[in-house]
């Protein structure tokens, strides 16, 4: 089971790049910025997953040595890329609007030729 998560995120970060190198249009481009980016916390959840663990939300009571808890950090620093990653795709956004308004369009190939 977790080597599909590996297979999927090595996929969802090889397809977005793929995006972000190839295509000429910026909404492809910043389509792939997003696949990347949660291919990437795919991967930060699947390496931080241990199989038969539990929540680390306890009180001194409860703790044995015989306790096994999930590393709550991967979860933690996951969170944090999710809205990173959300801010990161409306500037995006918006530079690609003002791009599209200032140009007329979003094909990087023209926006370099119309430079001016």
């Amino acid at each position: 089971m977790i080597l599909i998560n590996y297979i999927a995120s090595f996929f969802l970060i090889t397809l977005g790049l793929y995006c972000i190198v190839t295509k000429h249009d910026l909404m492809k481009s910043v389509i792939g910025l997003s696949i990347v980016d949660y291919g990437v916390n795919l991967l930060i959840i699947t390496i931080g997953f241990n199989p038969g663990g539990t929540a680390p939300i306890f009180s001194f009571g409860e703790l044995n040595p015989a306790s096994f808890f999930v590393d709550p950090i991967p979860q933690a620093l996951t969170l944090t890329s999710i809205v990173i990653g959300a801010c990161t795709t409306a500037m995006s956004l918006s530079l690609v609007i003002k791009l599209r308004e200032m140009y007329g369009t979003t094909d990087t190939t023209q926006i370099r030729r119309l430079r001016g």
